[in-house]
Protein backbone atom coordinates (compact mmCIF):
# COMPACT_ATOMS: atom_id res chain seq x y z
CA UNK A 1 0.00 0.00 0.00
CA UNK A 2 3.03 2.14 1.06
CA UNK A 3 6.10 2.83 -0.14
CA UNK A 4 8.48 4.29 2.60
CA UNK A 5 11.43 6.51 1.63
CA UNK A 6 14.10 6.62 3.73
CA UNK A 7 14.14 10.11 4.41
CA UNK A 8 12.57 12.62 6.74
CA UNK A 9 9.75 14.74 5.06
CA UNK A 10 11.58 18.23 5.98
CA UNK A 11 15.13 17.57 6.93
CA UNK A 12 16.06 18.01 10.66
CA UNK A 13 19.68 19.02 12.15
CA UNK A 14 19.38 19.91 15.02
CA UNK A 15 22.79 21.23 16.90
CA UNK A 16 22.18 22.39 20.56
CA UNK A 17 20.82 19.71 22.94
CA UNK A 18 17.94 20.84 24.98
CA UNK A 19 16.60 18.11 27.06
CA UNK A 20 13.53 20.84 28.76
CA UNK A 21 12.72 21.78 24.68
CA UNK A 22 12.51 17.99 23.99
CA UNK A 23 10.11 17.66 27.22
CA UNK A 24 7.62 20.15 25.67
CA UNK A 25 8.18 18.67 21.93
CA UNK A 26 6.94 15.14 23.45
CA UNK A 27 3.04 16.57 23.25
CA UNK A 28 3.21 16.70 19.67
CA UNK A 29 4.80 13.23 19.70
CA UNK A 30 2.40 11.78 21.77
CA UNK A 31 -0.24 13.72 23.55
CA UNK A 32 -3.89 14.44 23.03
CA UNK A 33 -3.07 16.00 20.27
CA UNK A 34 -0.27 15.21 18.71
CA UNK A 35 1.17 13.10 15.30
CA UNK A 36 1.29 9.77 16.54
CA UNK A 37 -2.93 10.01 17.93
CA UNK A 38 -3.69 11.45 14.09
CA UNK A 39 -2.40 8.87 12.35
CA UNK A 40 -4.21 6.51 14.07
CA UNK A 41 -7.72 7.89 14.03
CA UNK A 42 -7.30 8.70 10.42
CA UNK A 43 -6.19 5.37 9.17
CA UNK A 44 -8.85 3.86 11.54
CA UNK A 45 -11.70 5.87 10.65
CA UNK A 46 -11.01 5.47 6.71
CA UNK A 47 -12.57 1.97 6.59
CA UNK A 48 -16.38 3.34 7.00
CA UNK A 49 -16.02 6.35 5.58
CA UNK A 50 -18.65 6.57 2.29
CA UNK A 51 -17.19 7.99 -0.62
CA UNK A 52 -14.13 6.96 -1.91
CA UNK A 53 -12.20 10.58 -2.10
CA UNK A 54 -13.11 10.86 2.01
CA UNK A 55 -11.46 7.30 2.12
CA UNK A 56 -8.41 8.63 -0.25
CA UNK A 57 -8.17 11.24 2.09
CA UNK A 58 -8.17 9.80 5.39
CA UNK A 59 -5.64 7.41 4.02
CA UNK A 60 -3.26 10.01 2.39
CA UNK A 61 -3.26 12.20 5.92
CA UNK A 62 -3.38 9.39 8.12
CA UNK A 63 -0.27 8.16 6.00
CA UNK A 64 1.40 11.58 6.09
CA UNK A 65 0.62 11.95 10.02
CA UNK A 66 3.35 8.90 10.55
CA UNK A 67 5.74 10.97 8.92
CA UNK A 68 5.24 13.60 11.07
CA UNK A 69 5.14 11.38 14.35
CA UNK A 70 8.58 10.40 12.58
CA UNK A 71 9.76 14.08 12.58
CA UNK A 72 8.96 14.41 15.99
CA UNK A 73 10.77 11.43 17.30
CA UNK A 74 13.54 12.48 15.79
CA UNK A 75 13.38 16.56 17.04
CA UNK A 76 12.84 14.69 20.21
CA UNK A 77 15.76 12.41 19.79
CA UNK A 78 17.86 14.95 18.19
CA UNK A 79 17.35 17.60 21.41
CA UNK A 80 18.06 15.15 24.10
CA UNK A 81 21.65 13.71 22.81
CA UNK A 82 24.59 14.59 24.68
CA UNK A 83 22.25 15.64 27.83
CA UNK A 84 23.88 15.66 30.85
CA UNK A 85 22.79 14.38 34.50
CA UNK A 86 22.48 17.82 35.76
CA UNK A 87 20.51 18.96 32.56
CA UNK A 88 18.47 16.09 32.96
CA UNK A 89 17.72 17.19 36.89
CA UNK A 90 16.86 20.18 35.71
CA UNK A 91 14.30 19.57 33.10
CA UNK A 92 11.87 17.89 35.36
CA UNK A 93 13.48 14.50 32.93
CA UNK A 94 15.07 12.61 35.63
CA UNK A 95 11.82 10.17 36.18
CA UNK A 96 11.83 10.00 32.37
CA UNK A 97 15.32 8.98 32.12
CA UNK A 98 14.99 6.30 34.91
CA UNK A 99 12.03 4.60 32.66
CA UNK A 100 13.25 5.05 28.98
CA UNK A 101 16.85 6.57 29.34
CA UNK A 102 17.88 8.89 26.38
CA UNK A 103 15.14 6.83 24.06
CA UNK A 104 11.98 8.72 22.63
CA UNK A 105 9.08 7.49 23.82
CA UNK A 106 5.27 8.27 23.09
CA UNK A 107 4.07 10.21 26.07
CA UNK A 108 2.83 14.05 26.45
CA UNK A 109 4.90 17.19 27.62
CA UNK A 110 4.01 16.37 31.54
CA UNK A 111 5.27 12.78 31.22
CA UNK A 112 1.60 10.69 30.58
CA UNK A 113 1.94 7.92 28.17
CA UNK A 114 -0.28 7.67 25.06
CA UNK A 115 -3.12 6.19 25.03
CA UNK A 116 -5.67 5.50 22.45
CA UNK A 117 -8.19 7.06 24.64
CA UNK A 118 -6.64 10.20 22.84
CA UNK A 119 -8.28 9.24 19.51
CA UNK A 120 -12.20 8.79 17.96
CA UNK A 121 -13.46 6.70 15.52
CA UNK A 122 -17.24 7.10 15.53
CA UNK A 123 -18.02 5.31 12.32
CA UNK A 124 -20.83 8.38 11.09
CA UNK A 125 -18.70 9.97 8.84
CA UNK A 126 -20.00 13.45 9.13
CA UNK A 127 -18.91 13.02 12.89
CA UNK A 128 -15.69 12.11 12.14
CA UNK A 129 -14.93 14.16 9.65
CA UNK A 130 -15.89 17.16 12.28
CA UNK A 131 -13.80 15.20 14.42
CA UNK A 132 -10.83 15.62 12.29
CA UNK A 133 -11.15 19.27 11.38
CA UNK A 134 -11.36 20.33 15.06
CA UNK A 135 -8.53 18.21 15.96
CA UNK A 136 -6.78 19.77 12.77
CA UNK A 137 -7.39 23.01 14.63
CA UNK A 138 -6.10 22.02 17.81
CA UNK A 139 -2.89 20.87 16.64
CA UNK A 140 -2.39 23.72 14.67
CA UNK A 141 -2.88 25.38 18.17
CA UNK A 142 -0.29 23.37 19.82
CA UNK A 143 2.40 23.96 17.34
CA UNK A 144 1.61 27.44 17.74
CA UNK A 145 2.27 27.06 21.13
CA UNK A 146 5.58 25.33 20.91
CA UNK A 147 6.74 27.99 18.44
CA UNK A 148 6.23 30.55 21.39
CA UNK A 149 8.81 28.70 23.27
CA UNK A 150 11.88 28.13 21.62
CA UNK A 151 14.28 30.66 19.58
CA UNK A 152 16.52 27.61 17.92
CA UNK A 153 16.00 27.94 14.63
CA UNK A 154 17.25 24.25 13.94
CA UNK A 155 13.46 23.94 16.02
CA UNK A 156 11.62 26.26 14.61
CA UNK A 157 12.17 25.62 10.87
CA UNK A 158 10.46 21.76 11.29
CA UNK A 159 7.88 23.26 13.46
CA UNK A 160 6.80 25.95 11.24
CA UNK A 161 6.52 23.12 8.16
CA UNK A 162 4.71 21.25 10.42
CA UNK A 163 2.25 24.00 11.59
CA UNK A 164 1.65 24.54 7.83
CA UNK A 165 0.48 20.71 7.44
CA UNK A 166 -2.18 21.40 9.82
CA UNK A 167 -3.69 24.13 7.62
CA UNK A 168 -3.27 22.19 4.84
CA UNK A 169 -5.09 18.84 6.26
CA UNK A 170 -8.02 21.13 8.15
CA UNK A 171 -9.27 22.45 3.98
CA UNK A 172 -8.32 19.07 2.70
CA UNK A 173 -11.08 17.57 5.27
CA UNK A 174 -13.45 20.40 4.63
CA UNK A 175 -13.86 19.66 1.31
CA UNK A 176 -14.12 15.73 1.99
CA UNK A 177 -17.02 17.42 4.47
CA UNK A 178 -18.49 18.79 1.13
CA UNK A 179 -18.27 15.52 -0.53
CA UNK A 180 -19.81 12.97 1.82
CA UNK A 181 -22.56 15.82 2.53
CA UNK A 182 -23.78 16.13 -0.80
CA UNK A 183 -23.07 12.22 -1.41
CA UNK A 184 -26.04 12.42 1.65
CA UNK A 185 -28.28 14.45 0.23
CA UNK A 186 -28.57 12.22 -3.19
CA UNK A 187 -28.58 8.99 -1.55
CA UNK A 188 -30.29 9.43 2.40
CA UNK A 189 -33.57 11.47 3.56
CA UNK A 190 -32.79 14.01 5.99
CA UNK A 191 -28.75 14.19 5.44
CA UNK A 192 -28.72 11.06 7.38
CA UNK A 193 -26.21 9.01 6.98
CA UNK A 194 -26.88 5.48 5.99
CA UNK A 195 -26.56 3.29 9.33
CA UNK A 196 -26.19 -0.59 8.35
CA UNK A 197 -28.73 -1.76 10.92
CA UNK A 198 -31.60 0.20 9.96
CA UNK A 199 -32.85 2.02 6.48
CA UNK A 200 -31.93 5.38 4.94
Amino acid sequence: MWIYEKKLEFPINIKKTDPKLAKLMMEQYGGSDGELGAGLRYLSQRNTMITAQGKATLNDIGTEELAHTEMMATIVHQLLQGATKEQIMASGLDTYYVNHGLGVFPCNAAGDPFTAAYIQSKGDPLTDLYEDMAAEKKALKTYDYLIDLTTDPDVLKPLRFLREREIVHFQRFGEALDIVRQHLNENCVFDMPCNPLRKC
